[in-house]
């Protein structure tokens, strides 16, 4: 592997490291590394190896366990003159071969060379927060923390249209495909060992399963063992040499943190918050709430559309189009957060492990609406809820009424992909060029497949193992990696410690929903740490106006770029059908702001893809924020 091809690949993800660049080579094979220095700060340069250098390793995360690895290992008379928390994993191997990957607690996309053996392992963490890609190809093998260095050293140069097909579905492309046929997404849980001579094995190291146990204690009960879980979590996402700050969306998840974090610590908490013009979007009044109860170091920031900055910034950061438009306000809060602290704590992960999602709400209701006469659930009130005025409100009673009745008499997985989804297979047929369409895909299929890995009939463990093998990793850990990585800013996910997502998953159902309430045993744990107006109130989160976005600020933007001219150029989509969604969309008939949305990202991003391709610079370099500082690691490539 050629040392300037590493560092071309390094410096495509300059951005999630700043602090530090290394570099190891070995015949064919190489690796490099950018690092945000949070631990050991003045150690801690990787690639990190063992006493001997017989072992090497570069890690994206962070291992939360690594104090007690340390004591654990060093008892057995491995000596680590570095304390970051990398330095333990090559110890680790040697002491426990390829099991190692299980003893680590935290957030990680590794790699790790056995330099005698000639083998290269790559694992990543158990519920998907840091992630992987792996190229395959007639060169070899690479592998990076993002697609981008795979694009500028010239391994992506086909589109996979079946995760076309997906990411026109859900506005993201579920693991294992990427947006390239050769390139693909290491999945959660995952490790795979390439051996001398190149051939693979992959084995799946954990398997999350939501096997609710029967009801034997109060909910009380379950409520005090979950809130001890939840402060054991936060404690040891404080590991950190540089202050940690807190994003604060103003709902449970965010303010039980900063509660927690109060406990815990008695160093200076920042809090950041972002909010938007439009009234019916913007929280930051209950933000202030938590912020002002806690005594925190609050920053908050208005978010306007600047679409001719934040389209090329969005599409540079995701390497491959990702659709979901709350991506921006995550962008702007990440970007207010790194002009004050190097990491943060982010309320992601609760809304999946506890049931805190309106869609679960909707599988229990759809139960009983199928219960109506046929004239009712089927002709009557379907008739009636298409009446409704279309509404750009955040989460409108239209959009909810008619996701609603459209997919109450479809099967449990049917239903919630129903809810979820932004093209149908039939909008595709008719959307896609005969060149670009693929018949016979069906993403609900990746839906049902994984309901399935439940382990139970239980209804709400197997729409939340959907949501947590698919859309958790996919498109909320996507996010929250990449906006905050965009400036150099880590993003640490408490919700998702191992032992606190293991008890939600055992947790009986009701429990977790507890007749309409969703995540009822957290907000009972809750109940003396977040205030009762947020633990009454609805669900919070980054939601974005964008309906209202694409009929007003944006409107020339997506002229531009959802031209029949530009449509033409690339040849997958239709010009007279995005035309349709544009026209119905401004006469306020039909909300397509999600359909729209995702194509206007797509386009974005392919016109992006090519000027890589032509090594043209990307746009979104020139208007990054001049104190942005890059973050953790880029891996690189393996030539077996």
């Amino acid at each position: 592997m050629e040392e300037a091809v590493l560092r071309r690949m390094c410096a495509a993800i300059v951005h999630r490291g700043p602090d530090d660049e290394g570099l190891y080579r070995d015949g064919t094979f190489g690796m490099g590394m950018r690092r945000l220095s949070i631990n050991d700060l003045g150690g801690g340069h990787q690639p990190i190896s063992n006493e001997d250098g017989s072992v090497q390793v570069v890690c994206n995360g962070e291992i939360y366990n690594s104090p007690t690895l340390r004591l654990e290992l060093e008892a057995k008379g491995h000596r680590m003159p570095s304390h970051s928390d990398v330095s333990v994993i090559p110890h680790l191997y040697e002491e426990y071969g390829d099991d190692f990957v299980r003893f680590l607690d935290g957030m990680f996309g590794l790699a790790l060379w056995d330099v005698r053996r000639r083998r290269l392992i790559l694992a990543r963490d158990r519920v998907g927060i840091k992630p992987l890609y792996v190229a395959t190809g007639n060169a070899g093998l690479a592998f990076a923390s993002e697609v981008t260095p795979l694009i500028v050293s010239g391994w992506c140069e086909e589109l996979d249209l079946e995760s076309l097909h997906h990411y026109l579905s859900l506005g993201y492309i579920p693991a294992p495909g990427s947006i390239f046929r050769n390139v693909r997404k290491l999945e959660p849980g995952c490790q795979l060992t390439v051996e001398d001579g190149g051939r693979q094995v992959e084995r799946r190291y954990w398997t999350l399963r939501f096997d609710p146990a029967p009801r034997t204690r109060s909910h009380e009960d379950y409520a005090e063992e979950v809130l001890e879980t939840l402060r054991a979590s936060v404690k040891s996402h404080l590991l950190s040499d540089v202050p940690v700050g807190v994003f604060l969306s103003g709902g449970v998840d965010s303010g039980g943190l900063v509660a927690l974090m109060r406990e815990i610590t008695n160093q200076q908490i920042h809090t950041f918050s972002v909010g938007f013009e439009e009234k019916s979007f913007s929280e930051l009044d209950l933000a202030r709430k938590v912020a002002e109860r806690h005594g925190t170091e609050h920053h908050e920031i208005v978010v306007r559309p600047d679409a001719v900055r934040i389209l090329p910034a969005l599409v540079h950061h995701f390497g491959e189009p990702f659709a979901d438009s709350s991506s921006i306000p995550v962008y702007y809060v990440s970007e207010l957060a790194h002009r004050t602290v190097k990491v943060v704590l982010s309320g992601e992960g609760g809304d999946e492990v506890f049931a805190g999602y309106e869609t679960y709400l909707a599988g229990k209701l759809a139960s009983y609406y199928r219960r109506l006469p046929d004239v009712l659930g089927r002709r009557l009130i379907p008739s009636l809820v298409q009446r409704i005025p279309v509404s750009h409100a955040k989460v409108s009673l239209d959009y909810k009424a008619k996701r609603f009745v459209a997919g109450a008499h479809l099967p449990l997985a049917d239903g919630h992909f129903w809810w979820k989804v932004v093209l149908s297979d039939e909008a595709q047929a008719e959307l896609c060029t005969t060149a670009a369409y693929r018949a016979n895909l069906e993403t609900a299929a990746l839906f049902r497949e994984a309901a399935a890995r439940a382990g139970t009939e239980d209804w709400l463990a197997r729409l939340q193992a959907i949501d947590a093998h698919v859309y958790l990793p996919d498109d909320i850990l996507t996010k929250a990696d990449r906006m905050s990585m965009a400036h150099s800013l880590e993003a640490r996910v408490p919700y998702l410690d191992t032992a606190l997502v293991e008890l939600a998953a055992r947790l009986p159902s009701d429990v977790k929903l507890k007749g309409f309430s969703k995540k009822h045993v957290l907000k009972q744990a809750l109940k003396n740490h977040v205030p009762a107006e947020i633990l009454r109130g609805k669900k919070r989160g980054f939601n974005v106006p964008v309906a209202s976005w694409l009929r007003g600020e944006l409107r020339d933007v997506v002229a531009d770029v959802l031209s029949p001219a530009a449509l033409r150029r690339v040849g997958l989509f239709e010009p007279k059908v995005v035309e349709r969604l544009i026209t119905e969309h401004d006469a306020m008939r039909i909300d397509n702001s999600r359909p729209l949305w995702t194509l206007l990202v797509f386009m974005t991003w392919h016109d992006a893809w090519q000027r890589l391709r032509a090594g043209v610079p990307h746009a979104a370099a020139a208007i990054e924020p001049s104190t942005s500082h890059p973050m953790p690691n880029g891996l690189a490539p393996h030539d077996p």
